[in-house]
């Protein structure tokens, strides 16, 4: 039996072998298949994780820029009500002076003004702290993804990340003042020579804040010009321009702290972007929309006039003289500026959530911290491992 199957064997031997052979590497190939596949697998449950952290750090940030942007309007509204006090008017008016019309006159431009720097200051200050906090975060992000490797250094220390997010006091303080001056001329232009016996409707009154928003908006900053001469509407007034010592900026840090100074300059390459203007001014046609929702309850038709049968589905059907707009629109300071979560702020930050974003390469600025932490992840994973 055995001679008879070596037999066999020696006359076959060139078949035996190939298909030993072929048996050998189909084997070896089902074993190398099977790693492979392990490997995509422990890949994608690592994947999985990954993207279930940096979701869950990502929703977390965003969480805290909404409690943030909440936490900062009530300081934001009492610098506007102390720069542009009419109180102090409305109070002086109740003493019935000689000079009454021209308090009234004084009225009128404190109180567009006040509420439209509301509008622009709370839009800004919601962007703003949103592009920081994203920023913020993905270096949050990287230094967690770096804990337990060794030699790795933290990224953003806490100190580094309260240096860079008191950076924001500019817009509460000088740039404030500054927007104060320029929103004021351009209301002093447009309704300056308005009589406070002229009636306006919602419709009027839209156009005239159009006017006023296109002379604020078009207003020149020479610090802020890109190399190509297009302007960076807004921004001079949320950050300090170049020319300012890069100490100043970085709000009195050490020479040894380049990261701060990093981050502001990454913060500026954003604000200088066109992309960046396009998300603020969608904020600012919201913000403003808003406001003028806002108005539109004290303009409802009276009793009279629904007798008199006018149409009430136009904007212009209701008129009011100016002089009691102007305590309308005074009094709308504490419904845009409202530490509690109202209409105007949910609007704001929803808008910014679904304006797409080309600044931050991703679906919209909602998912920008998400876009920021994978570049980082990308450029500076080496450094970290």
């Amino acid at each position: 039996m055995l001679r008879s199957t070596w037999n066999f064997l020696k006359r076959h031997k060139k078949k035996c072998i190939f298909l030993g052979t072929v048996l050998g590497g189909v084997y070896i190939l089902g074993k190398y298949g099977q790693k492979k596949i392990r490997e995509i697998q422990e890949r994608e449950a690592a994947e999985y994780i990954a993207q279930a952290r940096r979701q869950y750090h990502f929703e977390s940030n965003q969480r805290t820029c909404n409690m943030t942007v909440l936490s900062m309007l009530p300081t934001l509204r009492e610098a506007l009500m102390q720069q542009l006090n009419s109180e102090s008017l409305t109070a002086l008016l109740k003493t019935r002076p000689s000079n009454k019309l021209e308090i009234w006159e004084d009225l009128k431009i404190i109180s567009f003004t006040r509420s439209i720097v509301a509008v622009y200051s709370t839009c800004m200050l919601v962007v703003l702290l949103r592009v920081q906090l994203n920023i913020i975060g993905g270096y949050i992000y990287l230094d967690n993804a770096a804990v337990g490797k060794n030699g790795t250094t933290v990224l953003a220390p806490p100190d580094v990340q309260q240096q860079y997010l008191s950076s924001i006091q500019h817009l509460l303080g000088d740039g404030l003042t500054e927007l104060i001056t320029v929103i004021k001329q351009a209301v002093q232009k447009i309704l300056g020579s308005v009589s406070l016996k002229h009636s306006l409707s919602l419709l009027d009154l839209e156009q005239k804040l159009k006017e006023i928003r296109d002379l604020v908006e078009q207003h020149k900053s020479s610090s802020w010009i890109n190399n190509d001469g297009s302007k960076s509407l807004l921004c001079h007034y949320m950050m300090p321009d170049e020319e300012t010592p890069l100490a100043v900026q970085a709000c009195g840090l050490s020479p040894r702290d380049v990261t701060t100074i990093k981050l502001l300059n990454e913060t500026r390459d954003m604000l200088e972007s066109p992309d960046f203007s396009t998300v603020l001014n969608t904020c600012l046609n919201r913000g403003f929309s808003r406001l003028l929702d806002n108005m539109a309850e004290f303009f409802r038709p009276t009793e009279q006039d629904l007798q008199h049968g006018n149409s009430m589905n136009s904007l212009s059907s209701v008129s009011l003289p100016l002089a009691k707009i102007i305590p309308i629109i005074n009094g709308q300071i504490h419904s845009v500026c409202s530490e509690t979560p109202s209409h105007f702020v949910q609007q704001v930050e929803t808008e910014v959530k679904h304006v797409p974003d080309r600044i931050l390469l991703t679906e919209n600025l909602h998912l920008a911290q998400a876009s920021i932490s994978i570049l980082f992840q990308e450029n500076g994973e080496h450094s970290l491992l």
